[in-house]
């Protein structure tokens, strides 16, 4: 039996696919999770083998939830679930330990697919992610983000996810003196002068949830 934890910050989809999973004989949904901080408190608890990982929840998010679960539980495997995914993106979420990545618009049969194969220890890659990987390294300019430090990443990702300084204080334990340094120097790299700005940006490049490119 495999056992999976599905972390998503719509209840309706992780209800929708908790229904869809638990209808095959080899595979059990486990456990849910709304935000990054409970997808790693709920993977330590139930100790499942594959994690279905949205990457824009509040919190932290699957960027780090991914980081961390992979750091202290690498037996573990997260399959990312997102519905648009840019090349630097899905670079630091392999450096992060992702084992696949299965698009939003996947057909049930693909989902289990996808996660037999990162259980059995095999990546997965969506074709219509690997389509889209394909066609923002041929079309898209570079991307600013790039330069950014894995810390600042993780910064900027919050703020263009609409999440304040305070908040973003309370959910890495900084003060909010040191996040405003990285929000400053995220600006800078970036070329920004405000929170709109990154926001903008962040569209641009695929940063939030649906969007990609048009540049």
């Amino acid at each position: 039996m495999i056992r999976v934890l599905i972390a998503d910050d719509h209840h309706l989809v992780r209800t929708s696919i908790a229904h869809l999973l638990n209808a095959e004989a080899d595979i059990s949904v486990v456990g849910e999770a709304a935000n990054g901080e409970d997808a790693i408190a709920e993977t330590r608890r139930l100790e499942p083998d594959v994690v279905l990982m949205d990457i824009r929840m509040p919190g932290i998010g699957g960027l780090e939830a991914t980081r961390k679960i992979h750091r202290t539980m690498p037996g573990i495997r997260v399959l990312v679930l997102t519905a648009w995914l840019e090349e630097t993106f899905a670079q630091r979420l392999l450096d992060a330990g992702a084992y696949g990545f299965l698009g939003k618009g996947s057909q049930h049969d693909e989902m289990v697919t996808a996660i037999r194969g990162v259980f059995a220890g095999q990546r997965y890659v969506s074709p219509e992610i690997a389509q889209r990987l394909v066609l923002s390294r041929i079309d898209a300019p570079d991307n600013p983000f790039d330069q950014l430090s894995q810390r600042e990443m993780q910064v900027a990702m919050m703020i263009v996810n609409c999440q304040k300084v305070a908040d973003i204080s309370d959910r890495l334990f900084l003060s909010p003196k040191t996040v405003n340094t990285y929000r400053y120097r995220i600006f800078d790299k970036l070329g920004v002068h405000t929170d709109v700005e990154l926001t903008h940006l962040g569209l641009r490049h695929g940063l939030v949830e649906g969007f990609a490119s048009v540049e």
